[in-house]
């Protein structure tokens, strides 16, 4: 065994942690289990029983100095990012490991711009965050419309599911991450206006015509890193967000053997480029559980060398944004991606 087979997951007993490392075996790498609780590290499901498994605080340079030795990449799927970003990401670049994570959060990943490029690129390794369903999809969806392209005039990217039943790590991220939101306007990154614009948005069957409001995650702040986009809009639609808000919902519960929920999403993105629109959509099932082929897949691309060279850097940037999504598509059958082109007069038509 060597390091290009292993890698750790930090959150591994994590409700998304467990898919990512389930997606690791299928993809025929060596999971290393780590996280801050020994009792939780103990209690994994018998199916990873035979990993090994390293307790560790985010907090703590050393622990997570000793607990990355002998792998070659780390996956960060414990939140809130914002604690565990950046050490985490600095022990895999000081260890020569290449660093994942799953962020919606965008300070987490701002900083880890700002911070650990250089020190990544003199390492030769990539630090590539968000690489999930917030963030990372939309990033790559905008990246494969643009076909070798990096200017757009104008994009959106109207998020749609049909419930949300919110982890207890979305919850505890969620209240941690008080910034304000950001946007492109005029070519630059720029605060949310307040209240957050609503509007409508027509998704494909079955959730048709939702109310919607503008609600950036971390797509904002990694396609701004690699493409020039004139005006970036991200909407997500309301229904679910009563369903975050409400202290009583539950928390998603397995319907099918692979531990997916039934919950329904859709991606759907719009780029113009002057009076040429392209739009792109992908649709699929749990938003938790298609994290793990997403980020698992940029984790294969850093070990065999499929990626773009070190740095930090965003999902588009990295890899091969419309190979990703066909092996998405094809391979893992984590979605279905469809794409069409119109033209448009002025703005995009929803």
């Amino acid at each position: 065994m060597n390091a290009t087979d292993r890698v750790l997951v930090y959150g591994a007993t994590g409700h998304t942690g467990r898919f990512v490392v389930d997606e690791l075996r299928r993809r025929g790498l060596v999971p290393v289990l780590a996280g801050r609780s020994a009792e939780r590290l103990a209690a994994v499901p018998s199916r990873h029983a035979d990993l090994d498994r390293r307790v560790v605080a985010a907090d703590d340079p050393d622990g997570l100095r000793r607990a990355l030795a002998g792998v070659g990449a780390v996956v960060n799927c414990a939140g809130p990012f914002l604690d565990t970003a950046l050490p985490l990401a600095r022990a895999a670049v000081g260890s020569g490991a290449h660093y994942l994570d799953v962020t919606a959060e965008q300070p987490a990943v701002q900083a880890l711009y700002r911070e650990l490029d250089a020190p990544a690129r003199a390492a030769g390794v990539a630090v590539v965050p968000a690489l999930a369903f917030y963030g990372g999809l939309a990033d790559l969806l905008v990246t494969a419309a643009l076909d070798g392209g990096s200017r757009a005039d104008e994009v959106e990217v109207a998020i749609g599911l049909d419930r949300w039943w919110p982890t207890a790590g979305t919850r505890v991220t969620g209240a941690r991450n008080t910034a304000t939101r950001l946007v492109i306007r005029g070519g630059e990154l720029a605060e949310l206006a307040a209240p957050a614009p609503t509007s409508t948005w027509t998704y494909p069957a079955p959730l048709g015509e939702q109310a919607v409001v503008e609600l950036p995650f971390s797509e904002v702040v990694t396609i701004d890193r690699h493409l020039d986009v004139g005006e970036l809009r991200s909407y997500l639609n309301t229904a679910p967000l009563d369903d975050l808000h409400d202290a009583a919902t539950p928390e998603p519960a397995a319907t099918d053997e692979r531990g997916r929920s039934a919950q329904q999403f859709v991606v759907d993105v719009a780029v113009r480029r002057g009076a040429d629109t392209v739009r792109t959509r992908a649709t699929g099932r749990d938003i938790y559980a298609v994290t793990a082929p997403i980020v698992v897949e940029g984790a294969v691309r850093l070990l065999d060398g499929r990626h773009r060279g070190p740095g930090a850097a965003a999902p588009g940037e990295a890899f091969d944004a419309a190979d990703v999504l066909a092996v998405l598509e094809h391979d893992a059958g984590a979605l279905v991606v469809r794409t069409a082109q119109a033209r448009s007069r002025a703005s995009i038509s929803r």
